[in-house]
């Protein structure tokens, strides 16, 4: 009689098991770690079978997503947290925030438009790159960020390894790709042809941001002669947002050692 009793408690050791051993062969450990917390909770607050399952495979989702989410930003390479609410928009004046937040709505990368921030150092064009790219990244989208100096060296290096194929496909690939700094650091011999060949590659197909302290006009001058072809397609699906005004950067530099100093004054009476 006690064996008959106990029959049926095996079976359900053995499904609760199972379950658990279903949930890791899928990969949502999560999910196997809570299902003892969403068993209790289905029977504490009388949870259909449906509700009681929806909990749990959102549990198992959103674990999901933020290894895709901690996987997409280790590739975006972006070379800090920035986000758009980062951004102190009354510290420079020289930025049209309308413009801005119309962009983090992230409709350029529908029609694979591109964006060009143009403007002296230091007033913001880096933050705004990364936050927009930032948050295409959180929106589910492969993004990359480099500069254009380490796109030149890589794009010279794979060229004279054989590699040059790979590296166009490379570059090709992310739905957004971040160029910093063009005009920074002067490019090697050949850095200005690789820049229009990736640029080339992305042609109508996905969406570029560049950062430059170069006005448009001086890019021959800067650039040579790939300059012209490379503008045409850049500008072709292009928002330029110029930037003027003070250094946002020092300016957030002047602001943090005045807090200091006032500090200091004050300890000192």
């Amino acid at each position: 009689m006690s064996a008959n009793k106990s029959a049926p408690q095996m079976s359900e050791a053995r499904r609760y098991q199972q379950l658990r051993a279903h949930f890791s062969y899928l990969k949502l450990d999560n999910a196997a770690d809570a299902l003892p917390r969403i068993l209790d909770a289905a029977r504490a607050e009388n949870l259909s079978l449906t509700a009681a399952l929806e909990r749990l495979l959102e549990i198992g989702v959103n674990a999901t997503e933020e290894r895709r989410l901690a996987g997409r930003l280790r590739f975006a390479c972006l070379p800090d947290p920035w986000t758009l609410g980062d951004f102190n928009f009354a510290a420079q004046p020289g930025v049209d925030e309308k413009l801005i937040r119309d962009l983090a709505t992230l409709r350029f990368l529908d029609d694979a438009s591109n964006v060009l921030f143009v403007g002296p150092p230091g007033v913001g064009k880096t933050m705004l790159a990364t936050a927009l790219a930032r948050g295409a990244v959180e929106a589910g989208n492969r993004v990359y960020f480099t500069t254009a100096a380490d796109l030149a060296a890589r794009c010279h290096k794979d060229a004279v390894e054989g590699r040059w194929s790979t590296c166009m496909r490379f570059f090709a690939g992310p739905k957004l790709l971040v160029i910093d700094e063009l005009g920074y650091l002067p490019l090697p011999g050949d850095g200005a042809s690789a820049l229009f060949q990736v640029i080339n590659q992305r042609y109508l197909k996905s969406s570029t941001i560049l950062t430059t302290n170069v006005g448009i006009a001086d890019w021959a001058t800067a650039f040579g002669d790939a300059t012209a072809a490379m503008l045409d397609r850049l500008l072709h699906r292009a928002t330029v947002v110029g930037i003027g005004g003070p250094s946002y950067r020092l300016r957030s530099h002047q602001s943090t050692s005045d807090t200091l100093r006032k500090a200091a004054y004050a300890h000192v009476s």
